[in-house]
This record gives C-alpha cells, structure tokens and sequence, in this order.
C-alpha cells in the first residue's frame, strides 16, 4: 500500500504554520524574529504563510530564537496534523 503524495507546497505551509505557532510562545513580533535570525521580515511572513521554503541552518536558527528544538517542532506539526 503506497502513501498518498504531500506536495512541497503542503509540507512549506505546515512548517509555516508551526514557526508561526512557535513565534507566538515565544512572544515574538516577526520583526523581532526576523533580527535575530538575521534575515529581513518579509521573508518571516512568506515562510510563515508557506510561500517559501528555508535552508537547514535557517531553520535552526528560528527554533534558537524561539527557544524551541526539533522535538518541539515535531510536536507542534503532530498537533496541526491532528486537527
């Protein structure tokens, strides 16, 4: 039995909508997390919406700022899953 395909565009937008989850723990403004990971915020909003997709190190360097790990993130993508 095969699993059904899960776009790139699907995947971006769950991620998206974790960071942004993660962000609002944090208490973060995008403008915040955006000078800490050192990347302009325009570029948060378009992750965040799921417009794009990051680099490994990027993505490391948003969980920091949130002080969040993978585990962390895993269990909030496990959560939006759920829903």
């Amino acid at each position: 039995m095969t699993k059904p395909r899960v776009s790139a565009a699907s995947e971006y937008a769950a991620l998206g909508r974790a960071l942004r989850g993660l962000r609002h723990e944090a208490g973060l403004t995008q403008a915040q997390a955006a000078e800490i990971v050192g990347i302009r915020s325009t570029f948060v909003s378009l992750i965040e919406r799921g417009e794009r997709g990051m680099r490994w190190h990027t993505l490391l360097a948003f969980l920091r700022a949130y002080g969040a790990d993978l585990h962390r993130l895993a269990d909030v993508l496990g959560e939006s899953h759920k829903r």
